[in-house]
């Protein structure tokens, strides 16, 4: 049974930094691409970035400049540096793996930037 694992989240300010980390666990042969996404209240579910087996790596507009995606293949586990955090980047924060063909998602993991 594979599982991720999400961690990082919580209370941050305007401005500041936070780390997000999202572990695999299991039985596991290949990771493809990983990534993030998050969920704010009352809006959909939406990509914030997402980096390949290669190491090839996409962001939303939103978020170019300020967040930076990175994996560690050895310990199965997706990273989400956030810099220069804006009030607009509360949400909920979902890990996404896909591992041997199938789609995982962590149980995610709330990020709010307020004063």
């Amino acid at each position: 049974q594979v599982q991720l694992v999400e961690s990082g989240g919580g209370l941050v300010q305007p401005g500041g930094s936070l780390r997000l980390s999202c572990a695999a666990s299991g039985t596991i042969f290949r990771i493809n691409h990983m990534a993030w996404y998050r969920q704010a209240p009352g809006k959909q579910r939406g990509l914030v970035a997402f980096i390949t087996s290669g190491g090839n790596t996409n962001y939303a507009d939103s978020v170019k400049g300020r967040f930076a995606i990175s994996r560690d293949s050895a310990k199965n586990t997706v990273y989400l540096q956030m810099n220069s955090v804006k009030p607009e980047d509360t949400a909920v924060y979902y890990c996404y793996q896909i591992i041997d063909a199938r789609n995982y998602w962590g149980q995610g993991t709330q990020v709010t930037v307020s004063s």
